[in-house]
């Protein structure tokens, strides 16, 4: 049994569909990288999961119960790190912690325990009885990361846990959460494409409220416009020769041309270098070989650049 369903899920706001017919499962043990552009529906999502909002229709259950009906219970098995992490800034990080633990009715040993695994998975030792309106938004955000876990959830929710970080402190984050993610199952949202390809072995898409991609980074970045780009660099053939043979092998869909420079003569061959693109799920590199050694074609390089995670993204939620 999957540890989070949704099954054709909708919540709408004041007649528009902010989440139109969703459905996905996640199992224990995977960390989901959660994405789509501002106004996509990630947020609305995660609050139908954490049981601060209902579905209109459809069904949420976290491990086979429920939201609409057992939300304190589905609260319980899940940690929540919001996008704004609100702090009570005048207290101390050990106040803030132990509030936490109580606002959430663990025994006192339990508390205690769980105060000590959250402040040792996020490395708060030396901040501990440190005021938490003296620390800096990288310790900010390892605070509201030890509130998440502090009750050693089964499902730990994060929503743009980087932002506003400097660089050093985002390698940090990551680092964290990279470690979280071998005792809980995690979904992170956010907009930094390196922490999800970092971070995350699953990824979902969702555009206008609806799903639109869902599987590991291979799979993903192989459902973009082109599955696979090629850069080509040829001696012995002028730019126009060159494109107009490989569009017509079958394992190519475009070519372009990056620089030529020409022989001697306005007609002469010389060297150009350009970028093949391949059609989805295969790989031309093979054909484009054969063709260059068949037509005398001098091949200085012939190597794969995939598509970027940004790339695809983009394509997917723009059409560009």
């Amino acid at each position: 049994m999957s540890l989070v369903n949704l099954n054709q899920a909708v919540r709408t706001f004041g007649g528009v569909r902010a989440v139109d017919d969703v459905s996905f499962a996640i199992d224990r043990g995977e960390v989901v990288g959660f994405l789509g552009p501002n106004g996509a529906g990630k947020t609305t999502t995660m609050r139908l999961i954490t049981a601060n909002l209902e579905a209109d229709s459809g069904s949420v259950e976290v491990n086979g119960v429920p939201v609409g009906e057992n939300s304190l219970d589905v609260k319980r098995k899940i940690g929540y790190l919001p996008e704004s992490n609100p702090l009570y800034t005048d207290m101390l990080v050990s106040e803030y912690l132990e509030y936490i633990g109580q606002l959430r009715d663990l025994p006192t040993a339990e508390r205690r325990a769980g105060i000590d695994y959250a402040v040792g998975q996020t490395a708060l030792e030396e901040m501990f009885y440190r005021p938490i309106g003296e620390l800096s938004k990288g310790y900010r955000q390892r605070v509201g990361l030890a509130q998440a876990i502090l009750s050693q959830p089964d499902i730990l929710i994060l929503d743009e846990p980087t932002e506003g970080l400097d660089p050093n402190q985002r390698v940090e984050i990551r680092r964290l959460i990279t470690e979280l993610g071998q005792e809980h199952t995690v979904i992170l949202s956010t907009h930094v494409m390196q922490e999800v390809q970092a971070t995350c072995n699953r990824i979902i898409i969702i555009n206008r409220g609806r799903i639109i991609a869902d599987g590991t980074a291979d799979v993903v970045l192989a459902g973009g416009e082109h599955g696979a780009r090629i850069s080509l660099e040829l001696d012995g053939v002028r730019a126009d020769s060159a494109t107009g043979v490989l569009e017509g092998l079958k394992a190519v869909s475009a070519v372009e041309v990056e620089s030529e420079i020409r022989g001697d003569g306005e007609d002469s061959a010389g060297r150009v270098r350009l970028t093949v693109f391949g059609v989805r799920g295969e790989d031309p590199r093979a054909q484009i070989f054969k063709t260059a050694a068949e037509r005398g074609w001098t091949l200085w390089d012939l190597h794969l650049e995939r598509e970027s995670l940004e790339d695809v993204f983009r394509e997917m939620t723009t059409g560009r």
